[in-house]
């Protein structure tokens, strides 16, 4: 996501008194005041960080949540292996790529690809998405039945490209990338989110130089999930795509994946 200077205005709010320590520890580590009229709050409370946006007719907030709600309806009915992410990613029998998820958002793809059981490295540049994504998964490590799966999730915070050009250690098999693009899903919940985030993130004004990078990182398939409508980023072009009803993924193969 960009990093271009936004004009909303931020605070940090502490809903339960029992909270106020930790607030303050999130407000000074993401530069943020505790006082004023501001456009958007990023709260703390009882059910984990929020972000919301203030004032009248606004939605209500935004958290990541790894153990009930959609997350949980999808690792329990969403299809296994079968999902066309899964396939787009190369999971198959006796194959569980490690995977980078460059553009990582709430964390929703990936943590669909943990519960299938690759090991998963999240990178998220915007401050304030990357700390709602942290509590969300270490909410998650106090539930048992999701631990697991967010065990396999590591998150990394800082500008994708520059992480993947100076990558340490052995390079990830698969790459997956899901630009922010003007025109996404139309459901009530993204809707909800991209009213929220815009203010903060823009659009993947860099995608080309995100693919790039990803292309040059990755062992064995860089993988772009699109609108189903829009064009392939610019630069290389996708070997094979899978299309979906509203999105397809753009699958760049460099060399064929293997099981262990």
């Amino acid at each position: 996501m960009t990093d271009e200077p936004r004009n909303a205005s931020i605070r940090m709010d502490a809903l339960q008194a029992h909270h106020a320590e930790a607030a303050a520890r999130w407000a000074a580590r993401l530069g943020l005041p505790r006082v004023g009229e501001t456009d958007f709050a990023l709260q703390l409370g009882d059910q984990g960080l929020q972000l919301v946006e203030l004032g009248d007719k606004a939605p209500g907030p935004v958290r990541v949540d790894f153990v009930e709600g959609a997350a949980a309806h999808r690792r329990q009915f969403g299809g296994g292996s079968g999902q066309m992410i899964a396939k787009a990613v190369g999971v198959q029998s006796g194959i569980r790529p490690r995977i980078l998820d460059a553009t990582a958002g709430l964390g929703r793809d990936a943590f669909v690809l943990a519960s299938l059981g690759c090991e998963m490295t999240l990178i998220e540049r915007q401050p304030l998405i990357a700390a709602l994504l942290e509590d969300g998964l270490q909410r998650a490590e106090l539930d048992l039945e999701v631990a697991p799966i967010v065990a396999r999730m590591r998150l990394l915070t800082g500008n994708a490209i520059d992480l993947m050009q100076n990558w340490q250690g052995e390079a990830p098999q698969v790459i997956y990338l899901d630009p922010m693009f003007p025109h996404r899903d139309k459901s009530a919940l993204v809707k909800k989110e991209m009213r929220l985030f815009r203010p903060f993130v823009g659009d993947d004004l860099d995608a080309p130089a995100l693919l790039a990078a990803a292309l040059a990182l990755a062992s064995h398939r860089v993988v772009v999930k699109r609108p189903r409508k829009a064009p392939a980023i610019e630069g290389a072009k996708p070997g094979y795509v899978l299309e979906g009803k509203s999105s397809r993924y753009d699958v760049y193969p460099k060399k064929k994946l293997e099981g262990a």
